[in-house]
Parts: structure tokens; C-alpha cells; sequence
């Protein structure tokens, strides 16, 4: 197997998926296969994987040992921190960047979101493969679809009732809303196996049925239910807050591909509608490699250790083909996605 380099990559040409001849992404795409930064890291995902299951063994237990005290809420905060890092071991699984074995991944997947999380793994599947083909697109990205939030002037203009004063507010109510990210996540993977075919909804109902279980066994015997009522709000909302911090810079605020507009290729699609964080291996470790956007959009089967060896490839790249490179830092990152969702709902404030 070829060893991972940072080498610098040579200007590259047109996107491979325009019909103009030429590709711009092709020739990365070989100098990133040639360099084996998408060769699978079966070892490096195994270590991660049984430290996090040690940790989560380790916060269970505490909880059984502190018992029935207001003491056990201070594992509550811990527990969510790691039950992000299992969400982005189910993330990493479902993209294959820890097997190409498809039924290994799945394996995984349904471990880390379906028993260990309470979330469904096809309907993440489903819903985060459809943001990948098409991110931004507002007519083909779920993740910005008018729901709770809404991302365009015209989503917003036709908004009445609630969701109007929702929206003239959403920037301030972002980070309070991810709150309830957590307990959405288990309701949405409930939902969605009505469209799962006969097998799959069997196995993942009850893997969903058995995390309940399990986590409602473990604080009902551990603690009161006031306590544990407590323990699992708290929990929840953390766990939401997180996921909310480590998806938010993500793509908001970039470009949204116009759906009557020129249509974009591979890489163009794909750079121009994400943002990079930078940050050293602390932000790797909290954003599970988010942070790496633009590469992990790019290519999103290589596994996360690869994607910082692989941004100043594609960096040079772009810079070669004057396409703007997004990168900033964490806490710019959340300004700028929150100026985005306030000037959306502007207008409304205005009325």
C-alpha cells in the first residue's frame, strides 16, 4: 500500500462531470489514489472504536457506583461528548471510509447508531447520502429543506403563524434549537421505518427498541425517576448541542447552487458549498474530522485520518483553478452561519 504524503498537488482542469472535455477532478483524484489516502485504515478505526466503547462502559458504570444521587448528573456531560464520537464513528461507517465490506460497515452503522444511539442508520444513511449528491440544492438537499429553519429568501417569505416567528428569529434560536437535536434524531429513526423494507425495518426496530430499553434499565435502577428524568434531558440536550456545533459550519452560508443555473461538476459542487475549519488535532478529535469539509465531500469513502493529509492537495488544486477555497476558524465559522440565517429572516424583521 502506497504511503500517505502531504505532497502538493499540480494545477488540475475542468470538472470531470461537465460535458466540455476534460476533467478538473479526475487528475486529483489520482494523485489522492496514487499517495493511498484512500486506502482503508482497518487498525486506526479499531483503536478508536474500542477506546470509545471503553469510555462509554466506564460512564455507565460510574453511574451505577455514584447511584441514586445528583452526583451522577456530572457523567451526563460526558456522556454525550462520547456519544458524538460514536455518532461519528456511525457517520464514518455508513461513507465505508472504516470497510469497503458493505455489510461490515452496515454492521458497525447499526452497532453505533441503532443500539448504542438510538438512531436509525438508513434513514441517516439515506438522508446524508442525498445532502452529499446535491449539498446546498435546494430543491435535492434535505438538510435544507424549509422545516424548523429556513435557508433562502424565498423559503422565508411564504412562512406564517409560528414558523414566520420562528424564522424572523432563527438566527438567536439556532443554538437553543439544537437542543432537541438529540431526542429528533431517536424520533426521526422511529418515523422512518415505515419505509424501510420488511428485513431491514426488523432489525432496525429492534435495535432502536433495545437502546430504549437499555437506557431507560440502566437510570430507572440506577437512580430516581426525577433523577433520572434529569439525567437524561441533560444527556440529550448536550449530545444535541454537540452534533449541532460539529454540523453548523458545515455548509451554511456557502453557495446554493441556483436549480435553473448552470450546472455545476463534481468538484465545483462540491468545494463551492463547503467550508473548512481550521484547528489542530484538538478540533479534529471534537468535529470527528468535520472540519475537513471540502475534502470529505470530495471524497467521501477516505478515511478521516487521511482528509488533513489530503486538504493542501486539494488546496493547491483549487488555487490552480481559481476556485475559492473556503477555510476559517471555529468561531468565525458560526458567525458566518448565523449572518447567514439572520439575513434570511431580515425581510420578516422588517415587515
Amino acid at each position: 500500500m502506497p504511503e500517505p504524503t502531504t505532497a502538493v498537488a499540480e494545477p488540475l482542469r475542468e470538472p470531470g462531470d461537465l460535458p466540455s472535455g476534460g476533467s478538473d477532478f479526475a487528475p486529483l483524484l489520482r494523485t489522492v489514489r496514487g499517495q493511498g489516502l484512500l486506502e482503508h485504515r482497518p487498525l486506526w478505526y479499531a483503536l478508536r472504536i474500542a477506546v470509545n466503547a471503553i469510555a462509554l462502559a466506564g460512564i455507565v458504570t460510574g453511574i451505577v457506583l455514584i447511584g441514586n444521587s445528583w452526583w451522577s448528573l456530572l457523567l451526563a456531560p460526558l456522556l454525550a461528548v462520547f456519544c458524538a464520537r460514536t455518532a461519528f464513528i456511525g457517520h464514518d461507517a455508513g461513507h465505508s471510509q472504516i470497510t469497503a465490506d458493505k455489510s461490515a460497515a452496515r454492521a458497525i452503522g447499526l452497532v453505533h447508531g441503532n443500539l448504542l444511539l438510538g438512531m436509525s442508520y438508513a434513514w441517516w444513511n439515506d438522508k446524508h447520502n442525498r445532502h452529499h449528491a446535491n449539498p446546498n440544492h435546494i430543491d435535492k438537499d434535505p438538510d435544507v429543506v424549509a422545516d424548523v429553519l429556513v435557508f433562502t429568501g424565498e423559503q422565508a417569505e411564504v412562512r406564517s403563524g409560528f414558523r414566520r416567528w420562528l424564522t424572523r428569529n432563527q438566527a438567536w434560536l439556532f443554538f437553543p434549537l439544537t437542543l432537541l437535536e438529540g431526542v429528533a434524531l431517536k424520533v426521526h429513526g422511529f418515523r422512518d421505518l415505515r419505509r424501510q423494507p420488511p428485513r431491514e425495518r426488523i432489525v432496525e426496530g429492534l435495535l432502536l427498541l433495545a437502546h430504549v430499553c437499555m437506557y431507560a434499565t440502566l437510570l430507572l435502577t440506577s437512580m430516581s425517576p426525577a433523577k433520572a428524568l434529569a439525567f437524561a434531558a441533560l444527556h440529550h440536550m448536550l449530545f444535541g448541542l454537540h452534533l449541532g456545533m460539529a454540523f453548523a459550519p458545515n455548509h451554511k452560508g456557502m453557495e446554493m447552487p441556483d436549480p435553473n443555473g448552470e450546472r455545476w461538476g463534481h468538484l465545483r459542487r462540491q468545494v463551492l458549498t463547503s467550508r473548512n475549519i481550521r484547528g489542530g488535532l484538538l478540533t479534529d478529535w471534537f468535529l470527528g474530522g468535520l472540519n475537513y469539509q471540502i475534502e470529505h465531500h470530495l471524497f467521501p469513502s477516505m478515511p478521516r485520518p487521511h482528509l488533513r493529509l489530503a486538504q493542501p492537495l486539494v488546496r493547491a488544486h483549487c488555487l490552480g483553478l481559481g476556485i475559492p477555497y473556503a477555510e476559517t476558524g471555529l468561531v468565525d465559522s458560526y458567525r458566518q452561519a448565523l449572518r447567514h440565517l439572520r439575513e434570511v429572516g431580515e425581510p420578516l424583521r422588517a415587515q
